[in-house]
């Protein structure tokens, strides 16, 4: 929405070093890794190591066996919530944010209608909640018993329809370090031993200033691609006296928690390397503040997203990642010619990073390719 006011503007640099700070990204925070967790409302995972090389890039003194020990003790969850897409949250957050994702979720069920012909949904979630209650089940055993009742019904679509309706967690061992298991589902109240499956109703307010508190500054239409959520501004117009209102170089109307961070523009953005689907490039409408027009649509390829890496707070290229018994190689794909300085720059950071996420008495390279994508 563009402002009619005389709100100060923020630069596009601006924005992105304010970001940057608010993601634990232009320097390691000391915080634990719940906290950060909490902190960012969740980490994407859509695949199960991306969690771990988030907080890699974020914390100082991560090893991924902290991660890891939230998840086997339940403190945190692997669950669809955000744009019906799986992300790592708190115990607290999967019943606080889950609610959030739920539009999306109705939006998906649509595209399964079709499969769905005579299908009682409520009756379906029913069956679905007594089956992975009495023990977790994979995907493929939910279908199976729920063709029991809809043999005519598509599979994939009974499957889907169970995760729309019901808060489902992937539980351990999937998601845990180097122990990974196959998808099993359980409902969230199993797992986490809440009450009820009863979410609490959607704190709409309380959840705009944490977005603001992680990915701020942004507009209305930044936290709705965030969440999958629509028609945020009524929560966005009764906060109004407690933000502050500027606007970007194209008159975007942008809100803000007052005491947060917003550095100079100036303030140096070390090198990072992020997983692929991390939500600081992910989260807000306009995504100029981190990825230039050059550099757009450059990190997938089909259904394939690839790990990236920020130089000065903008996305500049790919790396990827060769796990063997004898050695682990990290290749650097930068998406332009870079110095001999910022090559170090990157090394650097790229060797403190594995040596947080190799395997240990396994030995570990840098080394620079080209996009081959």
């Amino acid at each position: 929405m563009a402002s009619t006011s005389t709100n100060p503007v923020l630069s596009t640099r601006a924005l992105g070093r304010a970001t940057l700070a608010r993601q634990l990204l232009l320097e390691p925070a000391s915080m634990s890794a719940k906290d950060a967790v909490s902190h960012l409302l969740g980490l994407q995972a859509q695949n199960t190591k991306p969690p771990y090389y988030a907080l890699a890039a974020r914390l100082a003194g991560f090893r991924p066996e902290q991660l890891s020990a939230l998840m086997e003790s339940r403190e945190v969850a692997r669950i669809v919530t955000l744009r019906s897409t799986i992300h790592t949250h708190t115990a607290e957050d999967v019943r606080i944010l889950r609610p959030l994702g739920q539009a999306a979720r109705d939006r998906e069920l649509k595209i399964f209608r079709a499969g769905l012909d005579g299908v009682d949904l409520d009756r379906l979630a029913d069956l679905s909640r007594a089956l992975v209650e009495e023990e977790p089940r994979t995907p493929k055993e939910i279908r199976e018993a729920l063709l029991v009742h809809w043999p005519d019904a598509d599979p994939q679509s009974l499957s889907v329809a169970a995760r729309c309706l019901l808060p489902l967690v992937q539980v351990t061992p999937r998601g845990l370090w180097r122990r990974s298991g196959q998808v099993r589902l359980t409902t969230a109240r199993t797992w986490l031993h809440t009450s009820d499956d009863a979410e609490p109703a959607i704190d709409l307010d309380a959840v705009v200033l944490r977005y603001l508190a992680a990915f701020g500054p942004a507009s209305v239409k930044d936290m709705q691609t965030w969440c999958g959520l629509t028609r945020l501004r009524e929560s966005f117009e009764r906060l109004r006296p407690r933000l502050l209102a500027f606007q970007d170089e194209s008159g975007v109307e942008l809100f803000d928690l007052p005491e947060a961070p917003r550095p100079d523009p100036d303030t140096p953005a070390p090198p990072r390397f992020l997983p692929e689907y991390d939500n600081v490039l992910l989260s807000h409408a306009d995504r100029g503040r981190f990825v230039s027009a050059e550099a757009k649509n450059r990190t997938w390829k089909g259904n394939q997203a690839f790990s990236v890496f920020l130089l000065d707070g903008l996305l500049a290229g790919l790396w990827r990642l060769e796990e063997a018994k004898e050695r682990t190689t990290m290749t650097i794909q930068p998406f332009g010619r870079t110095t001999k300085s910022v090559r170090a720059e990157l090394a650097e950071e790229a060797e403190r990073m594995l040596g947080v996420m190799a395997e240990e008495a396994v030995p570990f390279e840098v080394g620079f390719g080209v996009v081959d994508v």
